[in-house]
């Protein structure tokens, strides 16, 4: 399997530590606000990661952090802890802003049938793990203490710039960080903050002698620490924003503590516009999975789209190309509904143009998950693929194309209606054909079968 490190800047062989087991860490959501489909879009380009591991035959121990304290709204470590902000927003306290994002983020994950972690890891159970990386990291000599906080010194660290290619000599208040001059160094960021006199702050615990709370970055790798076996894991997968400070943090922090590399894998998926446009609160252009919902459209037509392109490239979504994907969708699953309707022994039937299928798309996605070739493979031999190809297709990418537990029902009705017209009840049969229309299906009357079909 192939995959682009971002570490190394190309396309690599990947080969876990374990011959049979996959270590991987997902940064997950800071849990103060609904997510959006920016946000999903790199949750859904990693369940395709795992689910081509899996199919490639190795067992994935997965973890996903939850951000329920720490995330400051500067990369400065400055500002108001998201959190906190949002609970002052809805008139919550902390503690339940953070449940209910968490439980409406979980929700929206099983609605796009993602594969659930093997651990969803909240940030606030891993304070104590927390203490004991900072005070190692003071043991070690990386740290310094300052009025507000513990600060990592960077230059302690001769490879921090390496990561994201940073060039510190010349880095500039508002580039990456907000100018502090008690730090000693610009790219130097805190491992833990002191609640100063007078701050509202209500997750707080005792560390050092004063109330405070972990700095955003720590969390990941404490949690990295404590939930793998062992140091570097084989994959870390984030968002291109995390390169310059997050996972750079990360990967200095956790040398600091342990002397280890984090991870010897690094992937990190682009940007998601709306309209050419930053998804952002103040331009008003969030887009909820909901809201793709009432549009009329389903989830599913939304992760259709979304693996049209590759994970590297920034996207521009438009509603326009959501009917595209919608239609190419839609193509599928009257393919898959139309096998259903054959005699079992026709659902499997071979033919030249499917043969080796499943193998081809499984190698198609082993070369850095290109799913826009996978698809482009499966139009063209669409019209000849068995159940069983269909089976595979969506084990791999869960688009919601096998109506199984639709078609019992269905032929029940269709039966019905066959019936109420062969004695000439055709308010019946008008009656059953209304209702499914409402489902959005449509009934087509052959010579001697009826045969339906979606409509959307």
């Amino acid at each position: 399997m192939k995959l682009f490190n971002t570490k190394t800047r190309k396309l690599e062989d990947f080969k876990p530590k374990d011959p049979e087991a996959v270590s991987l860490y997902t940064c997950g959501p800071t849990v103060y606000s609904a997510p959006h489909i920016g946000n999903f879009a790199a949750y859904i380009y990693w369940d395709l990661l795992v689910r081509t591991l899996k199919a490639n035959n190795y067992k994935v121990k997965r973890v996903l952090n939850l951000t329920d304290v720490g995330h400051l709204s500067s990369d400065a470590d400055t500002g108001e802890d998201k959190l906190e902000k949002g609970a002052k927003k809805e008139g919550k306290t902390v503690w339940e802003i953070a449940n209910f994002y968490i439980d409406l983020f979980k929700s929206d994950f099983k609605k796009l049938d993602l594969l659930e972690p093997e651990l969803w890891a909240r940030a606030t159970d891993y304070i104590e793990e927390d203490k004991l990386a900072v005070e190692a990291m003071i043991k070690n000599g990386f740290t310094y203490e300052l009025e507000d906080g513990v600060y990592f010194d960077t230059s302690k660290f001769p490879e921090y710039a390496d990561f994201a290619h940073l060039d510190l000599k010349n880095l500039k208040a508002g580039a990456r960080v907000e100018f502090n001059e008690k730090k000693k160094n610009p790219s130097d960021f805190a491992v833990w903050k002191f609640i100063q006199p007078g701050e509202a702050h209500a997750m707080r615990w005792d560390f050092l002698g004063r109330p405070g709370y972990p700095g955003w970055h720590l969390e990941c790798s404490t949690i990295i620490k404590k939930e793998f076996a062992s140091l570097p894991i084989d994959i870390h997968t984030g968002g291109i924003d995390h390169i310059p400070v997050h996972h750079t943090n990360e990967i200095a922090q956790t040398f600091a503590e342990t002397g280890s590399e984090l991870s010897r894998f690094w992937l990190h998926c682009n940007f998601l516009k709306i309209n050419g446009e930053k998804i952002s609160k103040s331009r008003g252009n969030i887009i909820t999975l909901d809201e793709i919902e009432k549009k009329g459209f389903s989830v599913f037509d939304f992760k259709t789209w979304l693996y049209q392109g590759s994970y590297h490239n920034e996207r521009n979504f438009t509603w326009e190309d959501l009917i595209s994907a919608k239609v190419r969708r839609l193509n599928w699953r009257n393919s898959v509904a139309l096998l259903f309707q054959l005699p079992e022994t026709a659902r499997n039937k071979k033919s030249p143009k499917n043969r080796n299928f499943e193998a081809k798309i499984l190698d198609l996605l082993n070369n850095d998950l290109n799913s826009a070739a996978a698809f482009a493979h499966i139009d063209s031999v669409a019209s000849e693929l068995t159940l069983d190809n269909w089976k595979f297709i969506e084990k791999l990418f869960a688009l919601n194309l096998i109506p199984e537990d639709l078609t019992p029902r269905l032929a029940e009705k269709i039966e019905a209606r066959l019936k109420a017209r062969l004695k000439k009840d055709y308010k019946t049969s008008d009656k059953i054909r209304d209702e499914l229309l409402a489902e959005n299906i449509s009934l087509l009357d052959a010579k001697d079968k009826t045969f339906w079909q979606f409509l959307n």
